[in-house]
């Protein structure tokens, strides 16, 4: 005799910390997630893009790496092997400045420690925090390869690196320019093009008077940076200009410091611009280094690497730039040689890391050069190698491809690659790993060679991510295996600072793109549209998430608030919902379990004999679901696909179909096959949903089959993803339901409307446009009876409406409920008429509140947004009020 209790689950609530505790250690325990490079099932790969080291992740991170794991997992249902590799990249500027401010903090710094000892002290600070990290991923439920872990400093990838420089150097594709580069005078350190933010700031043009040498005539120039004017040493004139044609090869006197400089005529100086004169600044712009190029004019650094300002500006020698420009703006108003101050919206490059306003700097630098590397990533885009997700951001990407600059690799810091050249007393340098052997350096005594101080750029060992990190330079198994990988998970921020460089060096170190799709999800924003930062301090921690409300919940929350190419606004309880989502889900398998009596539940082939009409629709409205889910994940519709999960779940599956075939009394066993198929559906619903949710699915499937230990064949890890063969759908089934549920909705709301006890019955009368729609509602009334808390039905196209009955439109009939039993219709009119007037007196005061000027323009944005929110709900709610009442006053 089967055991009654047998099926029941082990919990009536649902335990997020416990059961994600035990299954994280299974999981992991038992290698589910390793991917196996000898196998011969097709490869899925994923490289992570590595957080950096420097702190706890984000929201961001969370939604990023949800994504990746909501693909991964599916795929490895689908019979992939499967694999996503995590790490981390060790954050050169930004870790080094963390390290150098704890360091500042015990009274020494980097300098008195020396190089060895602080490089040291930060691999250890960059270890720990990496470990916290993975731990966090790990919480998130991401279904890692941990025994791959791999991070950009490692042994492995640091000789990546080497060997990628060497090779890109003996090529003739890198190599060391005196040029103007992008400075961080807070970081120290020179800057990418694509590691400067550009931010508007509230400035000033001034308006500087040169004077011409032995003339009382003057040239005005516009600048925002006043303070470069001390490191002039010309001043240029468009070549057509005619107001200016009799200045050129004059010189002027350059104000404060009396430096005779010359008058020079470019065609890149725009005569609409200012007053058609410009200062040139050779050390100090990058349009000024060209023209100083062409008219051989002498470089004059006026900046120390601090930001202060140097010798060259004479007095002002020790100063912070700003502070010299403002004591310089006040000595030449007093000079009467600043012709006047002008208001100005001032574009200015930042630091990414710092936001430090950088500087144009012009240093000794390594550079790459890009356009040769361009060509094959740009060829990729063209011939559809290499897709975008949204597409429109293929454009981004090629734009900046069709435009691109050489790249400044080297960094004036100790944390990261250190640059593999080695520099003789006489500047000869030779490109190696390690100090080079005299047969590398004939002529030099090995001894006496000096390595390059700089270290690469964070980017440069990122670039080589998707083939470093699994044994290249080797050709490992690995490698041959998984690479190319399928898909790179990021947001847009980093198509230029990652994407289109790892496209570039896949194609000249592995010979094809390392990735064949990118994905680009929305920016993560607040309640009010405001982006997540640290410094705002509106960002929201995803572990506290996960504390609260489960990582399921986290999870399912992301996907579904995120519109696909869209950025999510969210708030903290923006994870009610997926919180709500996940017990619903678990309660709804808890009952099915309850009512299978100790019966083995039908989970993987279903005789589809004897199904009534609620069977057969629900496994069209699944086979239809599944469909629409395929779809989803075939072009990267992430949140579409978990929307119509959603929607499946909860409304089709929990609201109706469980709802239409429990009996009248509770404890009427369920018909057999009903619930053969409610356990068939659920199955499909835990392996559809296990990408988005595995935690509660795998308990209940854990649970749904009497599972002690997983195993790769009970795991819904490996569980075959259903796929949609088209056998159940049947459209003209679905529609017939749509009626009945539009009958049972109306007939809810009126009840709840009207408030109608719910343990009341009362018949139902209903006038039909076709008398197919009455014989529909006849043949089946017995399956919505209890829904609809309906004791008669009354159906014809002649029904008329019964006296003291309320009523509603539906397509294809009219409605009536008869109320004379069900309420006291003099105390509900009271009733409504309460709750009418109350409504009105608010919306009246709110109304007055949303008028006033004064609380628009002071009260915070969200405030005003609530405060419009709940005028529109009471404003729906005196309109529904009002319509019960007409329908009673009109008894």
């Amino acid at each position: 005799m089967s055991n009654k209790n047998e099926n029941k689950p082990k919990s009536t609530a649902y335990n997020p910390a416990e059961v994600e505790q035990r299954l994280l250690s299974e999981w992991t325990e038992k290698k589910f997630f390793h991917g196996d490079p000898e196998s011969a099932k097709p490869t899925y790969s994923i490289v992570i893009p590595p957080p950096n080291v420097t702190a706890v992740l984000h929201l961001g991170h969370a939604l990023n790496n949800t994504i990746q794991d909501v693909l991964i997992r599916k795929h490895r249902m689908s019979g992939f092997e499967a694999e996503w590799l995590p790490g981390s990249d060790h954050a050169g500027i930004a870790t080094q400045v963390i390290v150098e401010k704890q360091v500042a903090k015990e009274g020494t710094t980097r300098r008195e420690m020396g190089r060895e000892k602080f490089v040291e002290r930060t691999t250890e600070w960059a270890h720990q925090n990496k470990d916290l990290i993975l731990n966090q991923l790990s919480r998130m439920g991401c279904s890692c390869d941990w025994d791959r872990t791999r991070f950009t400093l490692d042994e492995g990838l640091s000789e990546a690196v080497e060997k990628t420089f060497i090779h890109l150097y003996e090529k003739g594709l890198i190599y060391k320019g005196h040029r103007i580069v992008n400075w961080c005078p807070s970081c120290k350190t020179s800057l990418s093009d694509d590691e400067v933010e550009h931010q508007n700031f509230d400035s000033h043009l001034w308006f500087i008077k040169y004077k011409i040498k032995g003339s009382d005539e003057f040239l005005t120039v516009a600048t925002t940076r006043p303070e470069t004017m001390l490191g002039d040493t010309a001043l240029a004139v468009n070549p057509k200009d005619s107001r200016y044609k009799k200045f050129v090869g004059k010189t002027v006197i350059l104000p404060i410091l009396e430096r005779e400089i010359p008058i020079v005529a470019d065609n890149y100086v725009d005569p609409e611009f200012g007053t058609g004169v410009v200062k040139v600044t050779p050390a100090h712009d990058p349009n000024d280094f060209e023209i100083g190029k062409r008219h051989d004019l002498e470089e004059i650094n006026i900046l120390n690497t601090d930001g202060t300002v140097n010798e060259n500006a004479g007095k002002y020698k020790g100063l912070d730039r700003f502070e010299a420009r403002k004591q310089l703006v006040s000595d030449l108003g007093d000079k009467g040689q600043l012709e006047k101050t002008e208001k100005y919206d001032l574009s200015a490059g930042t630091c990414y890391r710092c936001h430090t306003i950088v500087e144009p700097y012009l240093s000794d630098q390594w550079f790459v050069k890009m356009a040769e590397l361009a060509k094959p990533a740009i060829e990729a885009l063209k011939t559809g190698n290499l897709r975008f997700h949204p597409e429109y951001w293929s454009k981004t990407y090629m734009h900046w491809m069709e435009n691109i600059r050489d790249w400044c690799i080297s960094r004036q810091l100790w944390w990261g690659h250190r640059i593999p050249i080695w520099y003789a007393e006489d500047g000869t340098m030779f490109a190696s790993s390690n100090r080079p052997t005299a047969d590398q350096c004939k002529g030099y005594d090995p001894k006496t060679l000096v390595q390059d101080d700089d270290v690469l750029d964070t980017w440069f060992s990122s670039w080589l991510w998707p083939f470093s990190t699994f044994g290249w330079p080797e050709k490992t198994k690995e490698l041959e295996k998984f690479y190319p990988t399928k898909v790179l998970v990021t947001a847009s921020e980093i198509i230029f600072l990652w994407v289109a460089r790892m496209v570039m060096s896949g194609y000249e170190f592995m010979g094809e793109a390392p990735f064949s799709d990118v994905y680009i999800h929305g920016t993560v924003r607040d309640a009010n549209g405001v982006k997540m930062s640290k410094s705002l301090g509106n960002g929201i921690d995803p572990l506290e998430i996960i504390d609260k409300y489960g990582a399921d919940a986290l999870r399912i929350s992301l996907v579904l608030a995120t519109p696909d190419g869209q950025d999510p606004w969210i708030s903290k309880n923006t994870f009610e919902g997926g919180r709500n989502f996940v017990n619903k889900l678990y309660q709804v398998s808890r009952f099915v379990m309850m009512r299978l009596d100790g019966r083995k539940p039908v989970l993987d082939e279903l005789d589809d004999s004897d199904l009534v009409i609620f069977d057969r629709w629900i496994l069209s409205r699944l086979e239809r679901t599944i469909q629409t889910v395929e779809k989803g994940f075939a072009e990267y519709r992430l949140s579409m696909a978990a929307k119509t999960l959603y929607n499946f779940v909860w409304d089709d599956y929990c609201s109706w179909y469980i709802e239409l075939i429990k009996p009248d009394q509770p404890d009427t066993p369920i018909r057999e096959q009903s619930m053969n198929v409610a356990t068939y559906v659920l199955q499909r619903i835990l392996r559809l949903m296990y990408p988005f949710t595995p935690f509660v699915c795998e308990e209940i499937n854990s649970q749904l089959r009497k599972t002690e230990s997983l195993d790769r064949e009970n795991s819904l890890s490996f569980a075959p993803f259903p796929v949609a063969d088209g056998k159940f759908i049947d459209d003209e089934l679905e529609d017939s339901l749509k009626q009945i549920q539009e009958v049972v909705t109306a007939v809810r709301s009126i009840r709840s409307e009207l408030n109608v006890p719910p343990g009341k019955k009362s018949d139902l009368y209903v006038r039909v446009n076709e008398e197919s729609f009455g014989l529909l509602l006849e043949n089946h009334i017995q399956y919505f009876r209890s829904l609809a808390r309906v004791e008669n039905l009354h159906c014809s196209t002649q029904t008329k409406k019964p006296p003291l009955s309320a009523s509603a439109v539906i397509s294809g009939a009219e409605i009536f409920l008869p109320l004379e039993d069900l309420i006291d219709v003099e105390l509900e009119k009271k009733r409504l008429q309460k709750n009418l007037d109350s409504l009105k007196i608010a919306l009246e005061k709110l109304s007055k509140k949303l008028a006033n000027a004064d609380f628009l323009a002071n009260a915070p944005s969200d405030v005003v947004e609530r405060e419009k929110a709940k005028k529109v709900d009471y404003q729906e709610r005196i309109e529904r009020l009002n319509k019960n009442l007409e329908q009673i006053l009109g008894w």
